[in-house]
């Protein structure tokens, strides 16, 4: 593999070129950043996130558009609910942080509410970050930003994310704040839900210990996000403390495993683009120019998914079975690699997933044997059974 590129003005050139000159990047959110730590192996997703390419488009140029997202119903619900919490300087959102985060503290009156407004999000996580510097350098109130910028390290790529806020405690320490429409019925929320946000809110955390680091002492990122949502079936603001060490360990883990964005760029071929705007025909090749790591998790959480599914399936890859599956077959990659070695065609006798699929073709043999045989003679006793007159 070729020596990777430097970091700079080379790589932004080349990024820009793979999604088209005249395409407007599509920027890198937590959401996508926890679909992209769920599947680190995938080098497809990996560089069309890093060059922002906007892959619902190019699912659709593609034949295999993407269903799922947010409707405009829930967007708009959701906006409307979240300005609703953070009406009024944000006075229910910190109740909500002190009574289910920090009863200890002083209740929160008079919050710090610091303006974060700045040109392009460079200027915006400038900006961010100072707000937390100050509000670290004065301990005792309460601070609340709204919707900060942040910026985490990629794979070689800078993401820009945006929490919905993040809250500053009496005593220093930084609290992520996930705003949803989703309700909390009788205090509990749908497990899946919740979890998808938790993942999402991981994202936050580790970004904003990237802030943490660089601070002098640094101050304490807390690891229970506060969750608000609807009650039951009203408008009215609930929350719930999500303890989300577990998902930022594991996106952590994840995304430091991912392969630099310069390596997977530089294996390439010269002139591939991933424009939405090309023939089809040209466009597949560009996509099929980059291996992907196909499973059915992929469908709730990449747009390209069917179009990865059905090249997956027609390659009979054992990937479009799941993980659990794929990871329980060793070397065997294909279907027709799994039923060579069932038949005893092909394998290694030893390798303990060889042996156990001709274990489990022996079985189901004598099982149909077995029921033709039952089969067979339920006839013949029907045949000596005269007929009733």
């Amino acid at each position: 593999m070729p020596p990777p590129r430097k970091r700079g003005k080379g790589l932004r050139h080349r990024l820009a070129e793979l999604r088209g000159p005249e395409t407007q990047a599509k920027a890198l959110d937590a959401r996508a950043l926890a679909a992209l730590a769920a599947n680190p192996g995938c080098r497809r997703r990996a560089i069309l996130d890093g060059a922002g390419v906007d892959k619902a488009a190019l699912a659709g140029a593609l034949g295999s558009p993407s269903v799922f997202g947010q409707s405009q119903f829930a967007f708009v619900r959701g906006n409307a609910f979240e300005a609703k919490v953070k009406a009024d300087g944000g006075t229910e959102l910190l109740r909500l942080a002190h009574e289910k985060l920090d009863r200890g503290a002083e209740p929160p009156a008079g919050a710090r509410v610091p303006d974060l407004t700045a040109q392009g999000p460079e200027g915006r996580t400038a900006r961010t970050e100072l707000a937390l510097r100050e509000a670290a350098e004065s301990p005792g109130d309460w601070t609340l930003l709204d919707h900060p910028m942040l910026a985490l390290d990629v794979a070689g790529s800078l993401a820009f994310l945006e929490p919905d806020a993040v809250v500053v405690h009496p005593d220093g320490s930084w609290t992520v704040v996930e705003i949803k429409s989703f309700p909390m019925l009788d205090g509990a929320a749908d497990p899946a839900k919740v979890g998808a946000a938790a993942r999402q809110a991981a994202v936050y955390v580790l970004a904003l210990e990237r802030v943490a680091e660089r601070l002098d002492p640094p101050p304490r990122v807390r690891h229970r996000v506060l969750l608000v949502c609807p009650k039951d079936f009203s408008n009215l603001p609930t929350a719930s403390a999500v303890d989300v060490r577990k998902q930022r360990a594991v996106t952590a883990r994840q995304l430091a495993r991912l392969t630099r964005i310069e390596e997977i760029a530089d294996t390439l071929p010269e002139g591939v683009c991933f424009s939405p705007e090309l023939p089809a025909e040209q466009l597949e090749q560009a996509v099929e120019s980059v291996p992907a790591t196909y499973a059915p998790e992929c469908l709730s959480a990449c747009e390209l998914a069917f179009h990865c599914r059905d090249r997956s399936r027609a390659a009979g890859a054992v990937t479009s079975l799941g993980r659990p599956v794929r990871a329980e077959l060793g070397g065997l990659t294909t279907v027709g690699d799994v039923l060579a070695a069932a038949r005893g065609e092909a394998g290694d006798p030893d390798d303990p997933a060889v042996a156990a699929l001709r274990r489990a073709a022996t079985l189901r043999a004598e099982a149909l044997a077995s029921a033709a045989e039952g089969t067979r003679e339920a006839a013949e006793g029907t045949r000596e059974v005269a007929p009733c007159r």
